[in-house]
């Protein structure tokens, strides 16, 4: 039986190491007949094991920053020889100075929160312009973002990246709406569970964050290997009709308010 993306061509950004979102879509996706590139920052790929991946996945590494044009197009430029155009394209990008400093929301260095969101959200928009402008994308392909609900709700110590999230999700729908009407080409983000990655790890009281999802939805956190599954299912055929849209795959966090567990958990702690 032919996989899921059998003949399917693409690029990912932002795998790092085997913990990362990312890293686990390239594998899945290989196992179910796509063919990639692989891209990431220069130095990440110094940092990190991505040649390992490239190994596994039979394909190649191409370094590019996703916040530079030149770059970006010297990726496409390499992806056009290998495949002409690509079906699926996964934004995998995230980064805030200001978080990883330390910096509190109400003492932010507005610098360093323009890089915040150049790197997190507008690199999102400059993939696609570069591709959208050489017509790089199959009809019906699927590009995708990668979210999280602090785009929407308040989270202590998640600083400037809600304002990235947020823009990274505006971008999905007004750029969604180009690309549908140009070649049916879908564009979405996934607002995912707090993540045990090495980027997740990073926000300070990650922790908390993770536990109190994980408390509060019904299915639990939805893990890494998850959320690669759901990237597969969004790169298919089978979600063709679906675009524009920031789909929460959290367990069901976003739509509870409070759980009878959690009441009880509060109770025992005033009690105690």
């Amino acid at each position: 039986m032919a996989g899921l993306l059998e003949g399917k061509k693409g690029i990912i950004f932002g795998a790092l190491d085997d913990q990362s979102i990312a890293w686990k879509v390239a594998l899945k996706a290989k196992a179910e007949g796509a063919d990639f590139l692989l891209t990431n920052v220069p130095v990440a790929l110094r940092m990190g094991k991505i040649q390992d991946l490239a190994e596994q996945c039979n394909t190649e590494v191409v370094p590019a920053d996703a916040t530079n044009l030149e770059d970006l197009n010297g990726l496409f430029d390499k992806a056009a020889e290998r495949y002409g155009k690509v079906d699926f394209i996964l934004h995998s990008i995230g980064m805030s100075p200001n978080v990883r400093k330390g910096k509190a929301y109400t003492d932010l260095n507005y610098d360093w929160m323009q890089k915040s969101l150049d790197i997190s959200a507008i690199s999102f928009h400059k993939v696609m312009q570069v591709a959208y402008q050489r017509d790089m994308v199959n009809s019906m392909g699927s590009i995708l973002g990668l979210s999280y609900i602090a785009a929407q709700r308040s989270f202590p110590g998640y600083g400037d990246m809600a304002q990235a999230k947020a823009m990274l999700e505006s971008i999905a729908r007004s750029f969604g709406y180009y690309w549908g009407a140009k070649n049916g080409v879908r564009v979405n983000t996934i607002s995912q569970s707090p993540t045990m990655t090495t980027a997740g790890s990073g926000v300070s009281g990650f922790d908390a964050f993770f536990d109190f999802a994980d408390k509060l939805s019904p299915l639990g956190n939805a893990d890494a290997e998850s959320c690669a599954d759901f990237c597969l299912a969004m790169f298919s055929d089978y979600t063709r009709k679906i675009t524009m849209q920031n789909l929460f795959h959290d367990g069901g966090f976003s739509s509870v308010g409070m759980t009878e567990s959690f009441i009880e958990s509060l109770g025992e702690s005033s009690e105690s």
